[in-house]
């Protein structure tokens, strides 16, 4: 039997959790509040903070480091990453220290991993960082020299669906067949899964708006928009990320309370709701395209897929693509454990992350 701690920063939390093999044991999150984390320069002089918090835990728990055989977190943001899992070395560490894509708390937990890891004896993984970049050159060009379109999704999750999908349904296979998978979560993300490798995706700023995303607009409005307001770079993109979508329409991004106002006969949120599906829909067609419309199953993740109204809507205008299968919830520390048992039983390869 294999014993996993895995790691998961979030902005105001790390959530832990112990495995035996498949099992979870146990999990713990622990919370903080949005003054101390400001107190913090930089997610990275949150580290001692963190890691004695849950150091703290373990001991409570009474596990000690015999009772490790592997620590894995959740991947930084690391520069054009591979899918699966990635050992944790000190040239991982120190590009997510020095030269991550962006600053993030999530950056810190590959350093986490390791200290544990480094104590128990063992190895330190971190598994589908959201910078999975395998996507194929075609796919990247855009009408400006100065742009290109790369990885960055919730890979953890639509790879970690893409895999159950396969594993319970024998007539799939990862490495055979093609995927289209979508995240629907406070920002919908798609990844087209060809033959075992991520070569197309759909992000959060180029995709459908969703509960708090605008998602891809028309670009001569949006750039007039942000003259017109004299919006910050901070407020443009405070207003795209976090304050459009169902937020910028109805000032909530939980879907329960739209669904509410729909039930309630507001034709608006209707409207709104049923465009939000159909621009997730135009989204699988835009990623099918790129295999000639060749789709062996979409598959729908994440909080959004616990929706019927949205999972029937999408499917209303994407179904003649390919069956579906839903598999709802964010099941990151699955995910996370799922991959390092692999990795351990040597039913996969951990990489060594290179410049």
């Amino acid at each position: 039997m294999a014993h996993i701690i895995v790691i998961n920063p979030g902005s105001t939390s790390t959530k832990i959790a112990y495995y035996e093999d498949e099992k979870q044991l146990w999990k713990e999150n622990i919370s903080y509040s949005a003054e101390t984390v400001k107190a913090f320069r930089s997610p990275y002089d949150q580290l001692p903070m963190r890691l004695a918090d849950i150091e703290k835990v373990l001991e409570e728990k009474g596990i000690g480091p015999e009772d490790i055989d592997c620590a894995v977190a959740r991947g930084g943001l690391v520069p054009h990453a591979s899918a699966g899992a990635i050992e944790v070395t000190d040239e991982l560490v120190r590009v997510l220290r020095e030269e991550p894509v962006d600053l993030h708390i999530s950056n810190i937990g590959a350093q986490v991993a390791q200290t544990l890891a480094r104590k128990a004896g063992v190895k330190a993984y971190i598994y589908d960082p959201v910078t999975v970049d395998e996507m194929i050159d075609v796919v990247r060009i855009t009408g400006l020299r100065e742009i290109r379109r790369w990885g960055q999704g919730h890979n953890l999750n639509m790879r970690a669906a893409a895999l159950a999908a396969c594993r319970n349904d024998e007539s799939l296979s990862y490495k055979d067949n093609t995927l289209i998978v979508v995240h629907l979560g406070g920002g919908i993300t798609l990844s087209l899964h060809h033959k075992g490798r991520i070569i197309d995706m759909v992000s959060d700023e180029d995709g459908p708006f969703a509960p708090e995303r605008a998602g891809n607009m028309p670009s001569f409005k949006w750039t007039k928009l942000i003259f017109d307001k004299g919006w910050t770079r901070e407020q443009a993109l405070r207003k795209i990320q976090r304050e459009g979508g169902l937020v910028d329409f109805f000032g909530t991004s939980d879907l329960r309370e739209v669904e509410k106002m729909i039930d309630e006969g507001s034709e608006e949120a209707a409207l709104v709701f049923e465009a939000m599906a159909l621009n997730v829909a135009k989204c699988i067609g835009k990623l099918a395209v790129v295999v000639s419309g060749k789709i062996d199953r979409i598959i729908l993740t994440g909080g959004g897929a616990y929706s019927e109204r949205l999972v029937s809507g999408i499917k209303k205008y994407a179904g003649f693509f390919a069956p579906f299968t839903i598999i709802p919830g964010e099941n990151e520390l699955d995910a996370l454990a799922g991959g390092a048992l692999r990795v351990l039983r040597g039913e996969e390869n951990a990489k060594i992350f290179t410049k």
